[in-house]
């Protein structure tokens, strides 16, 4: 499962707000509510975050195992 907690804290870090993302970078709310959900959002939206925050892929999602998950 992909985790989206460390976008929020590197927002609070850069000071940059959803509201600054929806308004000033154009990302829509329904990506930040999926984001928000921890739901798929493309790799076009994961490269647009970390070029508008000037960080690294994990400073934006972690992946965490799915105990639910058969093999």
């Amino acid at each position: 499962m992909i985790l989206y907690d460390r976008l929020w804290q590197t927002m609070k870090e850069k000071n940059i707000s959803q509201y600054a993302l929806i308004n000033k970078y154009k990302i829509s709310a329904g990506q930040l509510t999926r984001l928000r959900k921890n739901e798929s959002v493309t790799t076009h939206t994961i490269d647009m975050l970390c070029d508008i925050l000037n960080c690294n892929v994990e400073d934006v999602m972690e992946y965490q195992k799915d105990s639910s998950i058969q093999k």
